[in-house]
Order: C-alpha cells, then sequence, then structure tokens
C-alpha cells in the first residue's frame, strides 16, 4: 500500500473540503458505457459502490474497479478498467486510498468526480488512536501517523458523504433528482440509527481498548470513546517491530484486552501469533473493503451489525 507517500498535506484536505462538490457537472444521464440509459456510476471499491447503489437505486448502473476480495489498497487498475471508467456518467472515489485509482481519474475526462474524502474531514492516524492513546504515544507512532482514509468506518462520517454523493447525483443527473433525495434521506437514517445503536452498545463496557491488525478503525474508535491500538499502521501489508510487539502485549495486560481481531482480506498470520504468545483470543474485526462468502453480513450494515457485536464481546459489555 503507497498510503503514506501518497497523503496529501492537511491544508490541501481542507481546501477539498471547501471546495466539495465544485467540480461537479450536469450531464445527460444516459451512459455511453451502459446501454440501458441509466446514470453510469464507476466505484472505486466496496463503500463507494454500496453508497452509489444505494443513493441512485433503479436509475443508475454501478461498475466496482475493485472485485469481490481483492485487497483496494493494493490495485492496479487495467487498460480496459481505465477505458471504462472514460466511458462512465460519473466516477466515485476516495483519494489517497487507491494511487492507481488517483491517477487514472486524473487523467480522464468524465465529466462528474466525486472524491468522497471532499465530502467529510480527514485526521491524521497513527497505530494508535482514540482514548487514552497519548498515554501510550511514542515518537514511532507518531512517524507512522498519516492522513486516514477509513471514514467509511464511522456512521457519521459516511453520513456525511452519503449526503455528498446525493448532491452530486442530483446535480449530474436531474432528471430523477427528485429519487436520489429521497433515498439518500433514507440512507442517512439508517446510518444515524446505526450510529445511535454502535454508541448506546458501547457506552458501559469493561475495557475501551481493543487491538487490531491494522489502523482502519480509528475513526469508529474516536467516535465512541474506545482506543484502537494496531498492530500495523494504515499500511496493512506492513511489519510490525519487535519493540511494537512487546508494548502491544505489555499494553494488552494492563488494559484488560481479551482479543486480537484480524480481517477477512489479508493474513491473519501476526494477529494470531501475537494472540498465542500474549494469551489472547482472535476474532474477526471487519474494515468492510469487501464483500466475500468470508464476510459476517452481505452488505455494509449487516457487517457493521456483527463488527458491533464482536467489539461488545471483546470489551465486556454491560
Amino acid at each position: 500500500m503507497n498510503v503514506r507517500r501518497h497523503l496529501i498535506s492537511a491544508v490541501t484536505t481542507t481546501a477539498a473540503a471547501a471546495l466539495g462538490i465544485a467540480t461537479l457537472s450536469a450531464c445527460s444521464g444516459a451512459s455511453a458505457a451502459d446501454n440501458t440509459g441509466r446514470f453510469d456510476v464507476v466505484a472505486s471499491f466496496y463503500p463507494m459502490a454500496f453508497l452509489a447503489e444505494q443513493i441512485g437505486g433503479s436509475h443508475v448502473h454501478v461498475t466496482s474497479l475493485t472485485q469481490p476480495g481483492q485487497e483496494p489498497h493494493d490495485l492496479e487498475i487495467s487498460a480496459r478498467q481505465t477505458a471504462r471508467l472514460q466511458e462512465s456518467d460519473a466516477v466515485l472515489y476516495l483519494k489517497n486510498l487507491q494511487p492507481s485509482v488517483d491517477d487514472a481519474v486524473a487523467q480522464s475526462e468524465v465529466k462528474t468526480k466525486i472524491d468522497a474524502a471532499a465530502l467529510t474531514s480527514l485526521e491524521k492516524h497513527g497505530n494508535e488512536v482514540g482514548g487514552h492513546a497519548a498515554t501510550h504515544d511514542t515518537s514511532t507512532n507518531r512517524e507512522l501517523a498519516g492522513l486516514d482514509p477509513h471514514i467509511w468506518l464511522d456512521p457519521v462520517r459516511y453520513a456525511q458523504v452519503a449526503e455528498g454523493v446525493g448532491k452530486a447525483f442530483e446535480k449530474a443527473d436531474p432528471r430523477h433528482a427528485g429519487d436520489y433525495r429521497k433515498n439518500t434521506t433514507a440512507l442517512v437514517k439508517r446510518l444515524d440509527e446505526l450510529n445511535t445503536r454502535f454508541k448506546d452498545g458501547l457506552a458501559h463496557t469493561r475495557s475501551k481498548v481493543f487491538v487490531t491488525t491494522h489502523a482502519a478503525f480509528g475513526y469508529l474508535a474516536e467516535r465512541y470513546g474506545l482506543t484502537e491500538e494496531a498492530i500495523n499502521g494504515l499500511d496493512p501489508e506492513s511489519e510490525p517491530s519487535a519493540a511494537r510487539v512487546k508494548n502491544l502485549e505489555t499494553m494488552a495486560r494492563a488494559d484488560g484486552v481479551t482479543t486480537v481481531f484480524y480481517e477477512t482480506l489479508v493474513s491473519d498470520k501476526t494477529a494470531k501469533t501475537i494472540a498465542s504468545d500474549a494469551g489472547l483470543k482472535t476474532d474477526v474485526l471487519d474494515p468492510i473493503e469487501g464483500i466475500t462468502a468470508k464476510s459476517r453480513g452481505k452488505d455494509y450494515f449487516s457487517v457493521q451489525e456483527a463488527n458491533l457485536k464482536a467489539l461488545q464481546t471483546a470489551l465486556g459489555s454491560k
């Protein structure tokens, strides 16, 4: 993954958020790539595709550049996918998560380019986030910090993105603006309800600290008063140092951690090794970067519900 090398500066993020969807422009709503006449949207990976499908409904044809089971951070899009993007009415992506997608979008002439990162706020996260992470902070953790793209795991930020996408669809395909507006409202309502379930479900737990494979859950941790301790930083494929492993084992004993979480699209070897050495359990906490047969649910909402249950069990919900 090239997240650290491709992270934009905080100043650029602020400017992008201020611009919002200023780059959006209207188009006919008919698609050159999809011969059904629907509004054709190319999404970079599952969380973006899910938004497009939920908001667009029957008026959109959605294609994802990242296939189910494929690790999105490492995506290298093909010439065929680049051509598909060029022929679309709109592209919905998350800048700085997938460098090859960023490059293709920048070089394309797609009329409507929707950057989800410009529709909410991004923060710098290292491999310790939220709660009392500052008490564990080290120079190594600060060096690993970068702008965290995992905004969809926070229902509140994801709802902000959904609202921006809805407005972009309305502007780009005004014939169906009313339906896009209605679908966006319904989706945001469901995300608000999910936020309430997380807030209530994690309000009273024995521990507030959880350990994950990589730092994908920083926004979620901050939202609900938890501390995420990640084995790796924002890069799911990086290897932790011996010092980091020792620190995690010490922290786990001090903070009553019971579980090391791993995810479905990357190797669980490191998580299981650390858990075995520290006498801890392992379980899945899904960053929802793609839905596969191994996912604990069929869509974003059902997997988030499974994540909530896993956290309640690991943290000792009262």
